[in-house]
């Protein structure tokens, strides 16, 4: 939950890396919330909970894809990828699940750690 906290607090940071554990973990709960969201919706017989909520996260779900991207050596502008059906799906699921760029990369220092954060 701390992960999902946090990208939302940085919901307009495009800057730095977040690791895997911080990107699918957003995503597991942004899923979550919405199943939740889409029972209401079913509940209350209309739509309006889930596309509210959906709108809500649209920003900080684009900025933690973009911080991902940014750890994976990628620019954040890869998100575009998505626009091609299927093929880019697939792209931005590898994109994803990749390690992290070892050490400092021209987004910032690896939000794991290692040899080159040691001072």
């Amino acid at each position: 939950m701390e992960w999902f906290k946090s990208a939302i607090q940085q919901y307009a940071n495009f800057e730095g890396r977040a690791h895997r554990t911080a990107y699918w973990m957003f995503v597991l709960f942004y899923l979550i919330f919405y199943i939740v969201a889409g029972a209401i919706d079913g509940l209350l017989g209309m739509g309006l909970v889930s596309f509210i909520y959906g709108l809500a996260l649209l920003l900080p779900s684009i900025s933690v894809c973009a911080r991902r991207l940014h750890d994976t050596g990628r620019t954040g502008w890869w998100q575009l990828i998505m626009l091609v059906p299927v093929i880019g799906f697939i792209v931005m699921i590898v994109f994803l699940v990749q390690d992290s760029q070892p050490g400092d990369n021209q987004y910032g220092p690896n939000p794991k750690g290692g040899p080159a954060n040691l001072a």
